[in-house]
């Protein structure tokens, strides 16, 4: 085993001609969607970003896997890509408790099906 720092090592194992790796920009751009999908998510307004934040996550993996290595981004993407699914349970939750609400408006402000005079 060598006592060599791993960053040595990867400076001895790969060719000079091969790239520096680089941060994935559609990792940054899925964790900023999930960020803003999870805070706007019980307004309803978070389901649109982390739809986006979805399916831009699906274009990175396979950047990502198809780089070799040389696209860094993997926890971001992971990250982003929860808070994504964070901002639809939100939303759907808001739905829910709105959908409750309305109903039980609806069903206090029908009034009595009775005549006055009936107890």
């Amino acid at each position: 085993m060598s006592l060599m720092p791993a960053a040595e090592q990867l400076e001895k194992a790969r060719h000079p001609l091969d790239p520096d790796p680089v941060a994935s920009t559609k990792a940054r751009a899925v964790f900023a969607l999930g960020l803003v999908a999870a805070l706007t998510g019980f307004f309803l307004g978070g389901l649109i970003p982390a739809t986006l934040a979805l399916a831009l996550a699906r274009q990175a993996r396979r950047e990502r896997v198809a780089s070799g290595g040389y696209l860094t981004g993997a926890r971001r993407l992971r990250v982003g890509v929860a808070m994504a699914w964070v901002g639809i349970v939100l939303a759907a939750t808001a739905l829910v408790i709105a959908s409750i609400i309305g109903l039980l408006h609806y069903a206090d402000s029908r009034g009595s099906d009775f005549a006055p005079n009936v107890n």
